[in-house]
């Protein structure tokens, strides 16, 4: 056995969220190479199922809508799911109760984020027109930011998050930007940045997709303005769960949603012609909550009993550190490059190798039992879910990679 399995045996051994590993349903198929079980790294696109989630979706759909039916509103918790849930989050993100709402897509609440504290910038200085948005984003955060421009009258303007601070200034409305690169996993600085945009008089919307459940966020500590996330990636929440909204507790009764609806209306069954908002975070909700989905999500946060972010974040660094050190003792020199920052503080919870014939590599991976996932053009791209993956996984993947790559024909890794 070499020194590095060894060592990931060791270290599963003083691994203090190791029995978490047990509340998921995880691949008990075989590799028939090595006769081990497989390796799932794709939990920052889609998380493990939690064990505890199916006997709950079971009991929502038999009992709670087939016999309760509409009672279920009531006695059922179905009506205060989205800020109950809310709630449930915002230890995670490192909110105080009341300021998250749970419901839409992550998209939708990106454009309720973004047209909002455009008109909240608005209030203070009306003459406030340009939007910024991280050049590097995931494309949807970047056609929802255009979208909103258009409607708010604003101009975009596209920047890199190293030059947030010398781009905002007077005219900036509103900036978006994502707390962890979904390509590379590069971690941005965002007590700086946030502290950057409001020195300038504006708000900032932070989409914390690849960060909610991986990492220690701060949206209170470092005064956030307006946040979205999904749940099926960390929080595991399953396919489509619906995603969050933020909004901090001393902006609430300025916060004009572009979205209203009879959900978010502070007299919902009154059928009232005028729109007149909810108090609080309600006002973030819109239409009728996709319960399946929601008590789903809300069954799977269960596993975060017991556990901090701050033990997450410490295993994941571990974990990756890890992977890398493996990839380095495994992958010949030149044949991978890593685009994710050494550094701990500029580092997500994912691994993005820049491989030439990755396509190719990760079919070959994928079929080996190592599952992670391919970003265009050349990006091997791995997640790293601390709650259910252990040391030994990571040797595996390491080590299953160095053997496809010696398999297949070598490139420019460069």
């Amino acid at each position: 056995m070499s020194e590095l399995r060894i060592r990931a045996k060791e270290l599963d051994g003083a691994d203090e969220l190791v029995a978490k590993r047990a509340e998921f349903v995880l691949d008990s198929a075989s590799d028939g190479a090595s006769g081990t079980a497989g390796v799932y790294l794709d939990g920052n696109s889609l998380g493990a199922l939690p064990a505890a989630v199916p006997a709950r979706v079971a009991d929502v759909v038999a009992r709670q809508w087939g016999e309760l039916r509409i009672r279920s509103w009531t006695e059922g918790g179905w009506w205060t799911a989205p800020e109950r849930i809310g709630d449930r989050i915002a230890p995670l993100v490192g909110a105080a109760a009341g300021q998250i709402v749970v419901g839409d897509s992550t998209s939708v609440n990106v454009f309720k984020a973004v047209v909002g504290a455009v008109r909240l910038a608005r209030l203070g200085d009306p003459a406030r027109d340009e939007v910024l948005v991280d050049a590097t984003t995931f494309p949807t955060d970047g056609y929802i930011a255009a979208s909103a421009a258009r409607m708010t009258g604003c101009t975009l303007r596209p920047v890199t998050p190293e030059d947030v601070p010398g781009a905002v200034g007077e005219r900036t409305a509103a900036v978006l930007l994502n707390h962890v690169d979904y390509r590379s996993g590069r971690l941005l600085d965002l007590p700086r940045l946030t502290a950057a945009v409001h020195a300038a008089g504006a708000p900032v919307v932070w989409d914390l997709c690849h960060s909610v459940g991986a990492l220690p966020v701060g949206l209170d500590e470092h005064g956030v303005d307006l946040a979205v996330g999904c749940t099926y990636k960390y929080l595991n929440g399953g396919p489509g769960s619906p995603a969050f909204l933020y909004v901090r507790a001393d902006l609430q009764d300025r916060f004009d949603s572009p979205l209203p609806g009879w959900n978010s209306h502070a007299e919902p069954f009154g059928m009232r012609p005028e729109y007149e908002p909810a108090p609080g975070a309600l006002r973030g909700r819109v239409g009728t909550p996709d319960i399946l989905s929601m008590l789903a999500l809300e069954a799977a946060l269960e596993v975060w009993d017991g556990v901090s972010v701050e033990q997450v974040r410490t295993k994941s660094l571990a974990l990756t550190d890890f992977f890398l050190e493996c990839v380095a003792a495994y992958v010949p020199d030149g044949r991978v490059t890593c685009l994710t920052p050494r550094a701990h503080g500029e580092r997500g919870s994912q691994i993005a190798l820049r491989c030439p014939d990755a396509g190719d590599v990760m079919r070959r991976l994928i079929a080996r039992g190592v599952v992670g996932d391919f970003r265009h053009p050349d990006v091997l791209r791995f997640g790293f879910t601390p709650l259910y993956l252990g040391f030994a996984d990571v040797e595996r993947a390491a080590r299953v990679l160095a053997e496809v790559l010696a398999e297949a024909p070598a490139g420019d890794a460069g």
